[in-house]
C-alpha cells in the first residue's frame, strides 16, 4: 500500500506540473478555457515566452509561431489587360499581428490554413495587378509599381486573417510555353527583317563606294596618263633639240654614231645576216680609214 502522504505528495507534484507550460523564444501562446479565449479586459491574454500558468486539464494553451514567415508557393498563372497568360512566381513576407484573429481565422493557429487563405488573398491581388497592366508595361519597369500595389492589396485582406504583410515580391515572369514559342518566332522574324535590311542598306552602301572610288582611280589614272604624255613629249622635245644640237655641231660624227648604233644592233648576233650591196650607203664609213665617209 502507498501511504497516502506520499500519494497525496505525488497529486500535487503532478497537479504542479499540469499547470505550468512553456513558451518557446519565436512564439507566443493563447489559452482556451471551455472552448473560449482566456481574456483580459475584454483583450485575448497573449502568453509571451517563458514559464507560465495555467488551469490543470482545463486550460488548453495553443502556440503560434510569432516570426517572421515566408510564403513561396507554387507559380500561377494570371491574365494581362490584352488578355495573355503570364507564369508569375512569387513570394510573400509575413508574421502574425493578431494572435485572437489568427486563431479563430485559422480554426486553432492552424499555419497551413493560414497560408493557404493568405495565398489565395495575394493571388487575387495579383490577379487584378496583372489584369489591368499589358505584358509590356509588366516587364518594361512597372514592376515595382505593380509589387506596390500588390503589397497594399495584400495588407489590406489580411488583416481578417490577424496577419501583417510585410513584402510581395515577384521573382520571376514567365510566359507559356506555347505562348512564349509564338513570340520568339515573331522575334525572330523580325530581326531577320531588320538584319535583311540592313544587309541591303550595307551593300547599297558598299556598291555607292565601290562606284566613287573607281570614278576615283579612272580620274587618278587618266591625269596620270595626261601627265605622264606630257612629260614623255616634254622629253622628247627637248632630246630632239639636243640632239638637233649635237648634229649640227658635227653632222658627220653624229652620222657616225648613228651608224655604229645601227651596226651594233643589226649584228647583234652571229646568226644575223644582212643581204645588201657592198657599196650601200649602210656601209659607208667601212670604206673609209679615216672614220669619215667614203661619199659626199
Amino acid at each position: 500500500m502507498i501511504p497516502i502522504r506520499l500519494l497525496a505528495g505525488l497529486i500535487a507534484v503532478f497537479i504542479m506540473v499540469s499547470s505550468l507550460f512553456t513558451v518557446k523564444e519565436g512564439e507566443r501562446a493563447v489559452v482556451s478555457r471551455f472552448s473560449k479565449l482566456i481574456k483580459d479586459d475584454n483583450q485575448t491574454r497573449v502568453y509571451e515566452p517563458g514559464l507560465q500558468f495555467k488551469i490543470p486539464f482545463i486550460d488548453k494553451p495553443r502556440f503560434m509561431d510569432a516570426r517572421l514567415q515566408t510564403l513561396d508557393g507554387q507559380p500561377d498563372r494570371f491574365v494581362t489587360a490584352e488578355k495573355k497568360d503570364l507564369i508569375v512566381d512569387s513570394y510573400v513576407k509575413w508574421r502574425i499581428s493578431d494572435f485572437e484573429a489568427f486563431y479563430l481565422a485559422t480554426g486553432g493557429g492552424n499555419k497551413l490554413a493560414a497560408e493557404a487563405l493568405l495565398e489565395s488573398k495575394i493571388n487575387n491581388g495579383l490577379r487584378s495587378e496583372f489584369g489591368s497592366r499589358q505584358i509590356k508595361e509588366i516587364v518594361s519597369g512597372s514592376r515595382d509599381e505593380l509589387q506596390i500595389e500588390a503589397l497594399i492589396s495584400a495588407s489590406k485582406s489580411a488583416v481578417d486573417l490577424g496577419i501583417e504583410v510585410i513584402d510581395v515580391r515577384v521573382k520571376q515572369i514567365n510566359l507559356p510555353r506555347e505562348v512564349s514559342e509564338s513570340i520568339f518566332a515573331r522575334m525572330r522574324a523580325e530581326r531577320q527583317a531588320v538584319a535583311k535590311e540592313h544587309r541591303s542598306q550595307g551593300k547599297e552602301q558598299a556598291e555607292i563606294i565601290k562606284a566613287t572610288a573607281d570614278a576615283g582611280i579612272t580620274v587618278m589614272l587618266a591625269e596620270a596618263e595626261k601627265n605622264a604624255l606630257t612629260i614623255r613629249g616634254s622629253g622628247d622635245a627637248k632630246a630632239a633639240s639636243i640632239y638637233a644640237k649635237s648634229y649640227r655641231k658635227d653632222a658627220d660624227f653624229f652620222s657616225f654614231l648613228r651608224s655604229l648604233d645601227a651596226y651594233m644592233s643589226s649584228f647583234h648576233s652571229k646568226e644575223d645576216i644582212m643581204v645588201l650591196s657592198p657599196d650601200s650607203d649602210f656601209f659607208k664609213y667601212m670604206h673609209s680609214k679615216t672614220g669619215k665617209s667614203a661619199r659626199r
